[in-house]
């Protein structure tokens, strides 16, 4: 008997993710990542070439035949796959990418919102597994977020729940891909913590992270205030504690909202564990409305790392089709 098997994609702003697996499995049979191309036209090129790749490698080794497909693609995705508006991904809007792909690839296809995907991922899998009101928040160049409401995606009336990202946390704040000021990922996304690190860079209070980028305040990144962070530099440790405020003020919002019973942090900025989750947990508990009349919720690092978001929507697609 020939196994069925599921390919699931992940469509980022820098890169493609996908891999192939089991839906009862626990690890991929295939997996692989490449460069993101550019353009509407360019990106369901490479998505399917992946995707065919991944198929081909699987059916080659013997591990079985793929039988659907699933992308987790970010930005506003509606209920019959197409992605209306992704800010964080230039001129790729209003594209019927169930349908492209399934017409290209000759499998169903199923599409949902990435940072959704990593939430079912981590539900089924990972860090959230075994709660039935979870809160999966990735942060990386923006900040995406999935929940799950009784054991289930929240999806919404229309699939977009979950741009938690472009909450509003200051209407005279820093412009947004999105075109809004002042949203929660200006200042808590990896492009936030970069800004945080430069003005405290141009303020003359970051000089090890100026000097891990080289010399130049204005080339200060993420990654310099990480990097100093995990020698014990002061400065950096200063703006991680500003910055897990922010990420903080976020998560208590949602909380308040969702009542959620656990929190899972995600993304390529959750790879510095606890040097963030401690200050976020710090703040979180004197944002949160009545934290001392309320059970405790957990902030807890993701388990998936960067193949959450393929995970779920593989996970998503056996399910669905």
């Amino acid at each position: 008997m020939v196994q069925s098997l599921v390919c699931g994609l992940d469509l980022g702003g820098t890169k493609l993710l996908g891999l192939v697996a089991d839906p009862a499995g626990d690890q991929p049979v295939a997996l692989s990542k490449v460069l993101a191309p550019r353009g509407p036209d360019a990106v369901v090129d490479g998505l399917v070439a992946l995707a065919t790749d991944l198929c081909e490698r699987a059916a080659a080794a013997g591990d079985g035949t793929v039988v659907a497909v699933g992308l987790g693609a970010p930005g506003l995705v509606d209920r019959t796959g197409t992605l209306r508006y992704g800010p964080n991904i230039a001129g790729v809007v209003e594209v019927p990418f169930a349908q492209l792909l399934s017409e290209r690839l000759g499998l169903p296809v199923v599409v949902e919102n990435d940072a959704t995907c990593a939430a079912w991922a981590e539900h089924e899998r990972g860090a959230a597994r075994g709660a039935n009101h979870s809160l999966t928040v990735t942060l990386g160049t923006g900040i995406g977020a999935g929940m799950t409401v009784k054991g289930e995606t929240l999806r919404g009336a229309h699939g977009y729940a979950g741009e938690a990202g472009h909450m509003v946390v200051d209407p005279h704040g820093p412009r947004c891909p999105c075109g809004r000021r002042g949203c929660w990922e200006r200042y808590a996304s990896g492009s936030g913590l970069g800004w945080l690190a430069r003005e405290a860079a141009l303020a003359g209070l970051a000089s090890r992270m100026v000097e891990l980028a080289g010399g130049d305040p204005e080339a200060v990144r993420g990654e310099q205030v990480t990097a100093a962070a995990v020698e014990g530099d002061a400065q950096a440790l200063a703006v991680l504690e500003k910055f897990g405020w922010w990420v903080a003020l976020g998560l208590a919002n949602l909380v308040n909202i969702l009542d959620s019973e656990i929190v899972v942090i995600g993304g390529g900025l959750a790879e510095a564990g606890d040097l963030l989750l401690n200050p976020i947990r710090a703040a979180y508990g004197e944002l949160v409305m009545g934290a001392n009349y309320r059970e405790p919720v957990p902030i807890v690092q993701a388990q998936l790392g960067e193949r959450a978001g393929a995970w779920g929507a593989a996970l998503l697609a056996a399910a669905r089709t």
